[in-house]
């Protein structure tokens, strides 16, 4: 009887167990249940425990694959994600036991094609932090994660958005965020509102300078940019593509309802000839801020490493290396925001009312980061 309840335990099978063993370990059993401990139980983790023990990197990876991969939209994308872990950490680490893994390890994988990958080797230590987290809840490791990247990875590799080689636009400092910001409200004009709207959003120029009235739900708080907007003409992607919506936050919502509406002109950031503005406009904001905080005795918006003026699409750059570096946002949904593709299950869940009103959260604790620089 184990609290009030009859429980029926096996000793052994015979031979294997003779009557004088099973004597013994039956006392022992007693012993246990007068003690007030449910022997099963115990029995059972036991086991758990030892299987748990034996549990390698290449195992949970095949366990993590056929339990999560599936929640990835398109075979092409699953095996793309279970390749890069297969060539790349497996060789490695796939023997080693998940419970065992630690720094080195997880820097032996990735500083290899660190500088020389490093779209390929970002990608990849957050699969591997994934799959080990995976094995952290199922109880096969107790740990930390040695994957993860803030206050771990992040202290002793650069970040990606520093070493990242070619066709990187020029970035705004995220310490410059107050002054820039500052400057750029002091403004007046269409093309400093929609500056400001671009910064606030991360959208890319062109979803802010072909936005319409008629995207924009005030009451839901959401901004919906159809596939393909690029234009004034929608053009869907050709592998298809799905609306991204962009939750509104307060400053967001201040900002659109201060704007002019005009009796024919759906657009909501028109030029002064009524079409939509071009992308030089943004940029000429932009390099305004930039010489006028020169004038001022400042050394201008510049990127870190380049040295070269901030331009509008650096922005989007600033934001994810924001929230990589200094939150604990999952970079998935920094993706989201950003309207790049990402294969998980996130990115299938993105329009449902829970993940926008956390992206509403993050988007507003940028603003603020920007406009604050604390």
């Amino acid at each position: 009887m184990v609290n009030g309840r009859r429980r029926e335990m096996g000793l052994g099978p015979y031979p294997e167990v003779g009557l004088a063993d099973a004597r013994i370990e039956a006392a022992r059993t007693r012993t246990l249940v007068r003690a007030g401990r449910d022997p099963i139980a115990e029995r059972q983790e036991a086991r758990t425990i030892a299987l748990r023990k034996g549990k390698t990197f290449a195992a949970t990876l095949d366990e993590y694959a056929a339990e999560k991969l599936i929640e990835i939209t398109g075979e092409k994308y699953r095996s793309q994600w279970l390749a890069t872990v297969t060539n790349y950490a497996l060789p490695v680490m796939g023997e080693i036991l998940v419970q065992d893994i630690v720094l080195d390890d997880v820097l032996r994988v990735l500083t290899p094609i660190w500088h020389k990958k490093t779209e390929t080797a970002s990608k990849l230590q957050g699969r591997i932090e994934k799959v080990i987290a995976f094995a952290i809840v199922k109880g096969y490791r107790k740990e930390s994660n040695p994957a993860q990247w803030k206050n771990n990875l992040s202290l002793v590799l650069p970040s990606p958005s520093k070493i990242s080689q070619g066709g990187n636009y020029p970035a705004l400092q995220i310490s410059d965020g107050p002054y820039w910001l500052s400057d750029l409200r002091k403004r007046e004009g269409v093309g400093a509102r929609a500056l400001e709207f671009q910064a606030m959003t991360v959208s890319r120029s062109g979803a802010v300078r072909f936005a319409t009235w008629d995207e924009f739900d005030f009451d839901a708080r959401i901004w919906t940019i159809l596939p393909g907007r690029k234009s004034s003409k929608i053009k869907p992607r050709s592998q298809g593509g799905r609306p991204h919506r962009v939750p509104l936050t307060p400053e967001m919502m201040k900002l659109l309802e201060g704007l002019p509406r005009f009796l024919g002109n759906p657009l909501v950031f028109p030029s002064p000839t009524g079409k939509a503005l071009s992308d030089a406009t943004l940029g000429k904001v932009m390099e305004t801020l930039h010489m006028a905080s020169i004038r001022q005795g400042r050394p201008g918006y510049i990127d870190r490493d380049t040295k070269m003026p901030a331009v509008p699409h650096g922005i989007r750059a600033c934001f994810s290396t924001w929230v990589s570096d200094d939150t604990e946002y999952d970079r998935d949904m920094a993706e989201i925001a950003l309207a790049h593709r990402v294969g998980t299950k996130v990115a299938q869940a993105y329009d449902r009312a829970d993940r926008i009103e956390k992206r509403r959260e993050m988007m507003a604790k940028w603003i603020e980061k920007l406009g604050t620089g604390l």
